[in-house]
């Protein structure tokens, strides 16, 4: 230990700090992948302006959000063989392959298609324009599933054997990626996906509308993001109701984490809704509950027995006042977004979606929940499976590169540096677009800049503007 840390903290702490930062972009581009389908398949379909006009106003937006996305997962992979060479070791030939896939399907449909979807719309015509944006999209999901399947694997191993190395190697593949938890958080994230992308697209809208209620982009744009809040977060809450009945399952310490169960109940867990968690005390400090609602919620019977943290060796137990808040915040954020579709259904039916200042200034609030809400999820999703990289199998500690706290800690101080000053003034310049409306003829990004010996492509030079 140096500088008073130990080397696995600032291990996790950097992968922790890229994960943060990556994720919301994925997220985000996941959404809107599919947001610009629908919009330019209305386009082809009604032969509205409105729709093309929306679309090249996104269009600009997303490439500025996928190509960050690209360049904070990059680097979170090279950790794997800097921070985390155990890992690598131990359970590459199941990751390896997983992430492989990724990048064989996913990353090249897109990047094979991504230039057509930017710049080839004048080029190859309406029509294979948009099978280049719907490649775009399917290729968005089909990343979400294979890195959640990777992700699921180490959560809930399956389908796998330890070979004479002490390697984890698959032996049935169809048991390694639909592993227990896999269905379930696929499905969660990527509705998580959609509802940060309607949020966002709903904040804009708003913002707009509160300017000028009869602007003709901000009202469509509104009107479907609300659609999406109002369908998708009812929805959302039940999967997530399911995905926990899974965890209970398959990693029953994480749930008692997140539920705050030191202690077991032998006749109706108290569903907790605040407190302090104490790790020392082992008992969460001025805890508002509710007795037997925690058995009803996660067992359907008010009276049915829920284990505690006492039942598991305390070196297991994971970092719960984290685990404990990211979760409520989580779920709290959930609410909300289904509070805003129900508010935004009743004023569609009063008739006031575009004039009831108060639904708008509400939408705004709730612009980043989306961001938030899936980091505190991937908060929960992480800190409870610890100490476990692998969950149950391989330990965090005995998982990380022989590396002595600085040399960890000032790769994390220098990604904290770079990624600062790139992510910022990317968020600041997507900002910036979404301060101006769409405008009738909104452009895309321009195809008619000629090319210079030494200078820039014009599909770079486009996205920069």
């Amino acid at each position: 230990m140096m500088w008073g840390f130990d080397p696995v903290v600032l291990a996790r702490a950097q992968f922790a700090f890229t994960m943060s930062f990556h994720i919301v972009f994925p997220a985000f581009s996941i959404g809107l992948a599919s947001y610009l389908a629908v919009l330019e398949a209305l386009w082809l379909a009604t032969g509205r302006e409105i729709f093309l006009n929306l679309f090249n106003y996104w269009l600009k937006i997303f490439a500025i959000a996928f190509g960050m996305g690209v360049v904070s997962g990059i680097v979170m992979s090279y950790q794997f063989g800097t921070n985390w060479s155990a890992y690598a070791d131990k359970a590459g030939p199941v990751i390896g392959p997983l992430m492989a896939y990724e990048v064989m399907t996913a990353f090249f449909l897109e990047a094979g298609f991504l230039g057509v979807m930017l710049f080839g719309l004048k080029r190859v015509g309406p029509r294979l324009h948009f099978l280049a944006t719907l490649m775009v999209a399917t290729g968005t999901l089909i990343s979400a599933f294979w890195i959640l399947s990777a992700n699921s694997w180490m959560q809930t191993p399956a389908g796998y054997a330890v070979n004479a190395d002490g390697q984890f190697v698959a032996a049935s593949w169809l048991g390694v990626i639909f592993n227990p938890s896999f269905p379930y958080r696929l499905v969660h994230m990527v509705l998580a996906a959609y509802l940060t992308t309607a949020l966002v697209v709903g904040a804009v809208g708003a913002y707009h509308l509160l300017a000028d209620q009869h602007l003709a982009g901000p009202r469509v744009m509104f009107s479907m993001a609300m659609w999406m809040a109002t369908i998708v977060a009812p929805i959302q809450i039940l999967a997530g109701d399911q995905h926990g009945l899974n965890t209970l399952e398959h990693q029953p310490v994480k749930i008692m984490a997140m539920e705050g169960h030191f202690t077991s109940h032998a006749d109706g867990a108290p569903l907790i809704l605040f407190g302090l968690p104490s790790m020392d005390e082992a008992r969460v400090k001025y805890a508002v509950e509710v007795p037997k609602l925690g058995s009803v919620v996660l067992k359907h019977d008010m009276n049915a027995p829920m284990a505690g943290l006492d039942t598991v060796p305390r070196e297991n137990w994971p970092p719960v006042p984290v685990t404990f808040w990211a979760f409520r915040i989580m779920v709290g954020l959930g609410f909300l977004m289904f509070g805003l579709g129900l508010l935004a259904l009743w004023a569609r039916w009063r008739g006031t979606l575009y004039h009831w200042g108060l639904l708008h200034r509400f939408a705004i609030l709730m612009g980043p929940a989306g961001f938030v809400a899936v980091l505190a999820g991937w908060f929960v999703t992480e800190t409870g499976r610890q100490p476990f990289t692998v969950y149950g199998l391989l330990r965090t500690a005995d998982s990380t590169s022989p590396l002595a706290a600085p040399a960890v800690g000032s790769s994390l101080i220098a990604f904290a540096i770079v990624y600062f000053i790139v992510f910022i003034a990317g968020a600041t310049y997507i900002l910036r677009l979404m301060a101006q409306p769409p405008y009738p003829g909104e452009a895309g990004p321009p195809t008619d800049v000629p090319a210079r010996a030494g200078g820039i492509t014009p599909a770079v030079e486009g996205v920069a503007r």
